[in-house]
């Protein structure tokens, strides 16, 4: 019996995979994967919510995610930032030279902080790594109308403005990710849930929702490449000195 005030419309969301469902063989998934597009195989196998033909990155997850492992000191490094009240959002990458990949490894996502706060939590990752800024952070901040670009450098951060052609960037992020030269650590969570969701519209217009990481790996691969640095020798030193000869080698391969 319905109670009194109580809604007749009660709604709630199971996330169920092909694994907890007793009826399909081995042999029957295998024949429904080869039917399913590969960006929409997550969501039909396993319960993932993730878009259709208006995915702007229709990749299955699997291709794009690795699990994480210590970034090599010597490998190059850079973020990315995107600033807003509602949300402040950055990225780290870091290049392996030889060969050529880079990989998403570290994600800062905060909201409705002031920049101390923010360059605080940026800083954290490393103070030596430098940076790329959505350009239009040189317009007005969220508070008080100063310039963030200028006022996040004054809180330390290196930072230089980001190329921020969109259509020209997703077309590199795509080339990217579909030939594996960019690949994402599986804890950057606010990164995947951003990727499930990142669409265009009817008109074909990208949809400007919870999408600071999206703009964040544009701005990245973009213009941050250029200013990937290896960590200071003298810092590097510091650290495996600090680990110890036992650490050392586990953090160097």
């Amino acid at each position: 019996m319905k109670k009194l005030g109580e809604s007749p419309h009660r709604k709630f969301f199971l996330q169920i995979s092909w694994n907890e469902v007793p009826h399909l063989s081995e042999e029957a998934k295998e024949e429904l994967l080869k039917t399913i597009p590969p960006s929409q195989r997550d969501a039909r196998a396993k319960g993932i919510p993730q878009l259709g033909s208006g995915a702007i990155f229709p990749l299955p997850e699997e291709d794009v995610l690795v699990a994480p492992f210590e970034i090599p000191h010597y490998w190059p490094q850079c973020y990315a930032l995107d600033v807003g009240w509602k949300r402040t959002a950055a990225i780290w990458g870091a290049r392996d030279n030889q060969s050529g990949v880079i990989f998403l490894h570290s994600e800062y996502y905060q909201g409705q902080q002031p920049p101390a706060v923010h360059a605080q939590g940026i800083r954290s990752r490393g103070e030596w790594i430098p940076g790329v800024i959505d350009p239009a952070s040189r317009g007005r901040s969220q508070v008080d109308g100063k310039k963030l670009l200028s006022e996040y450098r004054a809180l330390g951060l290196d930072l230089q403005p980001a190329k921020n052609t969109v259509e020209a960037g997703l077309a590199m992020i795509w080339q990217a990710l579909s030939s594996g030269k960019l690949k994402v650590f599986r804890n950057c969570r606010n990164w995947i849930d951003e990727f499930r969701i990142y669409q265009r519209d009817k008109n074909g217009k990208v949809v400007k929702v919870n999408d600071h990481l999206m703009d964040c790996t544009r701005y990245l691969w973009m213009s941050g490449r250029d200013r990937m640095i290896p960590m200071p020798v003298e810092k590097a030193e510091y650290t495996m000195d600090f680990l110890g000869e036992n650490n050392q080698n586990k953090w160097m391969q």
